[in-house]
């Protein structure tokens, strides 16, 4: 009896197999036989012993079913319970979990129809198994309510499976009907989850307050339920009426504090948690702190905590490991993030991604993609990021090549190579990849469509633009705000400020992105002051400006003309908003009083900025320099351009223009030469057409087509009937057309003509739009858009409309 103790103790500490199983249930059939040949004197002692054998067996196959249906061994588990000779109520319901956790809620359903005796916990293991499969809530019902007996989590199971379906009704209906002294506090705490997952604040309050027991997790519900709503006041006011408090209270205040930006009162929390008596910080803690620290670049007080970790022990973690190097990356110290990765004796997945990541946030692609390599296995978070790596550096060959060699792409990884095309202007490469991604079946997300969208607005494509409009109208992504703002951007870039204005008034809270984007649409097209009247309903409604918001503002005031009002909008940047003004804004300005004459405070305006003026500063003063004639500035605007600029023709140009213009043609042959010494070439002016989708490209000169003769016909019949309309004042000033609708053999062309100089303007009015139809032509479609808003009037000047 003794060697075969040995046995069953040795077999038990053996590594579960199904030899193991044959061999126990062997040896069991044994001892149960000698309790017939043993004598009577030993008979209970044998009996006594196997009883207590075979109760340990079954609790240790229970323990194993359990395991093994976890970790997703479900044949494992079908095995050990198929071959147990006796099976327990627990052993039936420990294989219908199996059965649930690993989705086969059929087989469980089967396990529970055999079940020989169902208790209360079979039950609650049932409903909990529909209640998973997400859509069988109402079969849990039929089986809650033919329950004999219940307690307290087959009510609070209930109602979690309702509350997860979001049927309220009938969660609630549960909740009042369950018998006090299940209701409270687990089946509140169940309700009170389900109403602030959904940001049902007030009716979480409603619950709290009618309990009569509230335990540690009730109050820390609420206390989490205010920070998340961002009353942040009312949570600490929660927080400090608390009788207990556990260390997930404690985290879960200091990450609210953190959330807010109340840094200064989070990390005093998390000092008065570490004084606290019987609370001990966990690695949640101190990665919630760790993210604020990255997050709002507080490196002293990350360099602090690291240490802090290192003194509690906890350098071995691999979740903490993961945010202090993803910390160090949000400083931009990818060395020490590599060294905290290196001491790191366990890494995962996410340890790798973090610290490749960081690399290619910091443009060190090199090193991402040694890091890379050596990886032991790749997901698709690991490939995505280095394809986002390379296309940033403009190495867009080599993300395709990594592209091509993933071995399971979704919407993301596409979406980061069509926008590593945008974002390097290959937009017909990023429309032809989003075409292949439809022929695969995969199916684009918002901010696919976003930056398709902006590669419409960035070529002037406006049937490509609408096209992809369409393609979000299909997927029902018209209200997603990502792309209605894209829209917005989109329309107005290509002329058409009638529907980017649609597309404006149809979103319902729009942010400021959205007013930025209009804002800057209606500069842009010429319309400043309905982009001043925008600007002050974004005040209005407490939207606040940023930086692009003021360059579309001072744009318009450009655009009209309103030196006062721009200087005022300037000076407002700092002293009420505290919003440096850039480059940008300076040339702005400079091009605003440039325009109005004012040329003393233009060059004052200089000299008084803070940095090197960029060449937009000094573009801004050779315009406005030759608008009025002034030779002495435009040669100071050009010297400094040419400095800057060495090999741009720009400023050879337009001083040669000007010296021409004033008279003075040798100065202006010399200066011509110079350029032409320099080996500096002028690039020629370009248009396009496009034609059934296609793009015809032209350039300045070009006498290679087939039709240029029909096309400068049309073009000298506008200008020659215009002309004696005395539409056109033809001084010193250079005409330009910037936008020519025409009607060729039933063709709608669309002439998109980039100019070189910058201070041609035209006056459209009516009269223009009934030539035009009369010639059997159509307006461009930024005049189309200055009659069909009702607040514009009837006659618009029109520059830069393009």
């Amino acid at each position: 009896m003794v060697n075969r103790g040995l046995h069953f103790l040795t077999m038990l500490t053996k590594p579960k197999s199904s030899i193991f199983y044959n061999r126990f249930f062997f040896s069991l059939k044994i001892s149960i036989s000698s309790l017939h040949t043993a004598t009577k004197n030993n008979v209970v002692l044998d009996s006594a012993k196997t009883r207590n054998k075979a109760t340990k067996f079954v609790l240790y196959c229970n323990t194993q079913i359990t395991q093994n249906g976890r970790n997703g061994n479900i044949k494992e588990a079908e095995s050990i319970f198929n071959r147990m000779s006796f099976k327990s109520t627990v052993s039936w319901t420990a294989m219908l979990t199996a059965y649930a956790e690993n989705g086969k809620i059929s087989k469980a359903r089967e396990v529970f129809n055999k079940m020989p005796e169902r208790t209360t916990s079979s039950y609650n293991a049932m409903i909990t198994a529909y209640n998973k499969n997400g859509c069988m809530v109402d079969e849990a019902y039929k089986l809650f309510c033919n329950m004999s007996e219940r307690n307290a989590v087959s009510y609070a199971t209930m109602i979690t499976g309702f509350v997860s379906k979001g049927r309220f009704d009938m969660a609630l209906e549960i909740y009042e009907n369950a018998p006090g002294k299940w209701r409270e506090p687990v089946c509140s705490n169940v309700l009170i989850n389900g109403y602030l997952k959904v940001g049902r604040l007030d009716e979480a309050v409603g619950v709290f307050e009618g309990m009569f027991q509230r335990d540690v997790v009730s109050w820390s519900l609420m206390v989490d339920g205010y920070c998340k709503s961002g009353r942040i006041v009312e949570a600490r006011k929660l927080f400090d009426k608390m009788v207990e408090r556990n260390v997930v209270t404690w985290t879960t205040m200091i990450n609210g504090y953190v959330k807010m930006g109340y840094l200064i009162d989070g990390f005093g929390l998390f000092s008065s948690m570490r004084k606290e008596k019987g609370i001990f910080v966990n690695s949640t803690t101190l990665t919630t702190i760790f993210e604020a620290c990255g997050h709002f670049d507080r490196y002293r007080e990350g360099i602090q905590m690291h240490g802090l970790v290192l003194k509690l022990g906890f350098e071995f973690c691999v979740f903490l490991g993961n945010s202090i190097i993803t910390m160090y990356c949000r400083f931009g110290c990818t060395e020490a993030a590599n060294l905290v990765f290196d001491l790191m004796t366990k890494k995962d997945m996410v340890s790798w991604n973090s610290l490749i990541g960081g690399y290619v946030q910091e443009n060190e692609i090199e090193e991402a993609y040694e890091l890379f390599e050596k990886m032991p296995r790749k997901d698709v978070v690991s490939w995505t990021t280095m394809i986002m790596g390379f296309s940033g550096k403009g190495q867009t060959d080599k993300a395709i090549e990594l592209f091509r060699m993933m071995p399971e792409k979704d919407n993301v990884a596409w979406t980061v190579v069509i926008s590593g095309f945008v974002s390097n202007e290959m937009y017909e490469e990023a429309f032809h990849w989003f075409i292949e991604m439809l022929q695969k079946s995969v199916k684009p997300n918002s901010l696919t469509l976003s930056s398709l969208l902006s590669a419409s607005a960035n070529s002037a494509i406006l049937n490509h633009g609408q096209q992809i409009h369409a393609q979000a109208i299909k997927m029902l992504l018209e209200l997603d705000l990502s792309i209605q703002n894209s829209l917005v951007s989109m329309y107005s870039k290509c002329g058409n400020v009638a529907d980017a204005c649609l597309v404006f008034m149809s979103i319902k809270e729009p942010n400021n992105v959205s007013f930025n984007s209009m804002i800057t649409g209606f500069a842009q097209n010429g319309f400043g002051e309905e982009a001043l009247k925008l600007f002050g309903k974004m005040q209005s409604e407490g939207q606040e400006p940023n930086q692009i918001t003021f360059l579309a503002v001072l744009s318009a005031c450009t655009h009209v003309g309103l030196v006062e009002v721009g200087w005022e909008h300037f000076k407002n940047m700092k002293s009420l908003y505290d919003i440096e003004p850039g480059p940008d804004h300076y040339s702005c300005m400079v091009d605003l009083l440039g325009r109005a004459g004012l040329f003393d405070e233009a060059v004052a305006l200089i000299y008084s900025m803070p940095f090197e003026p960029h060449t937009g500063v000094w573009g801004a003063l050779l315009g406005a320099s030759t608008t009025h004639l002034r030779l002495d500035l435009a040669k100071l605007a050009a010297q400094q351009l040419t400095k800057l600029e060495p090999d741009s023709a720009t400023p050879y140009v337009v001083l040669s223009n000007l010296y021409t213009l004033l008279g003075k043609k040798k100065d202006g042959d010399k200066v011509r030469m110079d350029k032409k010494s320099k080996g500096i070439k002028k690039s020629p002016g370009c248009s396009w057409v496009i034609v059934k989708d296609k793009v015809h490209l032209f350039l300045a000169g070009d006498q290679s087509r087939m039709d240029s003769e029909e096309i400068r016909v049309v073009l000298w019949t506008i200008m020659k009937e215009m002309e004696e309309l005395g539409l056109f004042c033809f001084n010193s000033y250079y005409l330009r057309l910037a936008t020519l609708f025409g009607r060729a053999q039933g063709w709608f062309l669309s002439v998109f003509v980039l100019c070189q100089c910058e201070q041609n303007a035209f006056t459209i009015t009516s009269d223009v739009a009934l030539l035009l139809k009369g010639a059997n032509l159509t307006i461009p479609s930024f005049c189309a858009t200055l009659w069909s808003l009702p607040f514009l009037s009837q006659e618009c000047n029109a520059l830069d409309a393009i």
